[in-house]
């Protein structure tokens, strides 16, 4: 579908000669004045309005003014007989893209039309953009109804606004990231960037140069000048992931800067001055590495102004189910497959899973399920046997070690031998019974002894 243009000028042959050069690429409209023009692009929706700024009645300026105004805001180039300097600013205050002078030079008016209408889907694209942004990362989004989730989004909603620093802590695969991109995407600076650093990804001796940037010579191999992250984050967010993994001297320029906004570039002693909102992750234990040296204590207390603590998926079981939907559905979506049923007993396995991997372990295993099995249902027996027989239990899981059974112990092998020929033998008790060498009353006397092992 062409592009619609709409022509005001009180002019006739002016309307006419632009319309006949113009209607061959555009579906053209033309206007004799500015009511006319007010009217109708209340009745339809203009891509470009070329208007003359000197009419009978209100000048081309009241038509810009109007414009600007309307939800699907066209684009105004001015065009006039009296060009000057003052006409052409005052035109692009009020929200003009170009100016034109008459008499017209079609060339240059057919480019200037093909830029303003690049300009218009740039602007689009960024909007929908911003607003796929926006929805990605507003509360409403988010996966989950646990109150452990729950209090993480109570604090996002409160520090968000704020200019504070923030500390997110969690193991790996708990969403430190997102939770990050929601706290930028929900505050003042969401149309300025994010710019996400994973620190342990980048070796110890090029982290300070690509943060705070070099000059060109500055050192072996800089051959040119280059902006550091903490320059492509002004007006936005700097999220440093894994801050636990920075160096001694990166530490210190990262306070220097918390104390005073501003840095220098490596082989520069100019100070540069950025707006920059830093959210932090770790998911080690900074106080103990200040207790042994390894961070420093001015820079942990200047990061942990808003300590926020992400809780394990082990913490949220009551969001396993809807995790386990969402992915599910995403995956079979993204693959276009259909998605996998999941019976009571996987759903169960799944719920009772500790989950070391979290969030990203869980989605992983979505991918697999849909990839792997293209719909139809899936039963305990399917799954890896990792997520039936306890294994993958994390050191940290919230039971004390000293309260768990011993693991060597001849019962406890016993059962897990016997839980895995179950699982197997898919609860074919005869089959479980052939594959551990034992008859069928043996292995019926011993799920009598051991019920939880009765699938």
């Amino acid at each position: 579908m062409p592009a619609s243009i709409l022509i005001v000028d009180d002019e006739k042959h002016t309307r006419d000669g632009l319309s006949a050069v113009l209607e061959d690429d555009y579906d053209v409209t033309t206007a004799r004045d500015a009511d006319e023009a007010f009217n109708l692009m209340a009745a339809d929706e203009f891509d470009v309005v070329l208007t003359d700024l000197r009419m009978a009645g209100k000048s081309g300026l009241k038509v810009i003014d109007h414009a600007v105004k309307l939800a699907y805001r066209p684009i105004v180039i001015m065009m006039t007989a009296y060009g000057s300097v003052d006409t052409a600013v005052e035109a692009m205050k009020r929200g003009a893209f170009d100016f034109l002078t008459k008499p017209l030079n079609i060339e240059k008016l057919e480019i200037l039309i093909k830029r303003a209408l690049q300009s218009r889907n740039l602007q689009e694209e960024n909007q929908q953009l911003h607003e796929r942004l926006d929805k990605k990362f507003s509360f409403d989004g988010i996966v989950g109804n646990s109150q452990a989730l729950q209090n993480v989004l109570d604090q996002v909603r409160q520090v968000a606004p704020a200019k504070a620093t923030v500390m997110l802590y969690g193991e790996t695969g708990t969403g430190k990231e997102l939770v990050a991109q929601m706290v930028h995407q929900n505050s003042p600076r969401a149309r300025g960037a994010f710019v996400p650093v994973h620190c342990a990804a980048i070796p110890a001796n090029l982290l300070e140069s690509e943060l705070f940037g070099h000059e060109k010579g500055a050192f072996t191999g800089a051959d040119s000048r280059r902006i550091g992250r903490f320059e492509a984050a002004d007006g936005g967010t700097l999220f440093l992931d894994e801050i636990g993994e920075i160096d001694a001297p990166t530490q210190v320029k990262l306070l220097r800067f918390l104390e005073t906004k501003s840095f220098e570039r490596l082989g520069s002693l100019k100070p540069i001055q950025v707006d920059v909102r830093l959210v932090c992750a770790t998911n080690r234990d900074l106080l103990a590495m200040v207790d042994k040296g390894e961070f420093r204590e001015d820079l942990y207390y200047r990061l942990n102004v808003v300590p926020i603590m992400l809780p394990a998926l082990r913490q949220r079981q009551d969001d396993i189910p809807v995790l386990l939907d969402h992915f599910l559905a995403q995956f079979a979506e993204e693959n276009s497959l259909p998605a996998p049923t999941l019976t009571p007993g996987a759903l169960k396995a799944l719920q009772e899973y500790a989950w070391p991997g979290n969030i990203r372990e869980l989605r992983n295993l979505c991918e697999n399920l849909v990839v792997m099995r293209q719909g139809g249902e899936v039963s305990e027996y399917d799954l890896d046997p990792r997520f039936t027989t306890g294994e993958g239990t994390p050191a940290s899981a919230c039971t004390p070690r000293s309260a768990l059974k011993n693991p060597h112990s001849r019962e406890e092998n016993e059962k897990r031998l016997l839980r895995n020929a179950l699982v197997e033998a898919k609860g074919n008790r005869t089959k479980a019974a052939e594959l551990m060498g034992i008859s069928r009353r043996t292995l019926h006397r011993k799920l009598a002894q051991w019920p939880e092992l009765d699938v």
